[in-house]
């Protein structure tokens, strides 16, 4: 599976909340928290599942990684998903491992599972 993806019963704005502080404690910074629905509406496009795109980014991952390939800057910085489906809330992202791939890497690969792990460790401790 290309993406990680776990259900808690805390609403999208606790969700959120806590996923930035884990976040925070693995010196990763949310650059931006697009409220997707209400940016759809705000437009006049009816969408009525909430739905927040974080951008999140640990600026020394970032330098090592762009430093190894400039490349794997297409992938910066990481997206997470905190949205409603059904009557539960989901937290997500796209595997750095899975992202990697394209750049045929192996450095990167073992920088990508480090990531991910970690981000994977901050999902967990938010549900």
């Amino acid at each position: 599976m290309f993406h990680y993806t776990v259900e808690t019963d805390k609403n999208i704005e606790e969700a959120s909340e806590v996923l930035e502080a884990q976040l925070k404690e693995e010196k990763f910074g949310v650059l931006w928290n697009f409220d997707l629905k209400g940016k759809l509406n705000e437009k006049g496009l009816e969408f009525d599942r909430d739905f927040r795109i974080l951008e999140v980014c640990n600026p020394q991952e970032a330098q090592r990684v762009l430093n190894q390939n400039v490349m794997v800057g297409y992938f910066l910085p990481c997206k997470m998903v905190v949205y409603k489906d059904g009557d539960k809330t989901k937290i997500g992202m796209p595997k750095p491992t899975s992202l990697v791939t394209m750049v045929d890497d192996e450095e990167i690969t073992n920088m990508a599972e480090d990531i991910e792990h970690r981000l994977i460790a901050c999902i967990d401790k938010s549900v």
